[in-house]
């Protein structure tokens, strides 16, 4: 009686499948891309007035950012007053249900910081809040 040998060969060999890491990996991914919210901010910091009253805004998905000097920022972006409606109605686009936030310098004028409030209320957001720190007491 004979007795077989086997031979292996390059296709017998072990190897480690990284197909289904890599599945899960992408799966992964997307399902943080989805999930996580984007936020966009003004571009400066402004040195913000303080109130007695001011309390935690759970979302404020545009910021508007109104310098001492007078300058408007939005998404990192100078703006000039007559571009900030265009702007905001543009940053809806993505997401309808949005509220605004001015973070108005407290040696901003305030005639301008209305002016922006205005032109925010004109792009069809309902809800514009002016940003403050909370006073310590």
């Amino acid at each position: 009686m004979r007795m077989r040998r086997h031979h292996s060969t390059a296709d017998d060999e072990a190897g480690i499948d990284l197909t289904p890491m890599l599945d899960i990996v992408f799966i992964m991914l997307i399902f943080f891309i989805v999930t996580s919210s984007f936020i966009k901010e003004s571009g400066i910091t402004v040195e913000r007035p303080s109130a007695a009253s001011a309390a935690e805004q759970p979302k404020g998905n545009i910021l508007i950012a109104v310098s001492a000097d007078g300058e408007i920022w939005i998404d990192r972006k100078q703006v000039d007053i007559r571009a900030v409606r265009a702007a905001v109605e543009r940053m809806r686009v993505d997401q309808p249900d949005s509220t605004v936030v001015v973070q108005a310098d407290k040696d901003a004028r305030s005639g301008l910081v209305i002016r922006v409030m205005d032109q925010a209320k004109l792009a069809g957001v309902e809800a514009v809040a002016l940003a403050a720190t909370a006073e310590s007491r």
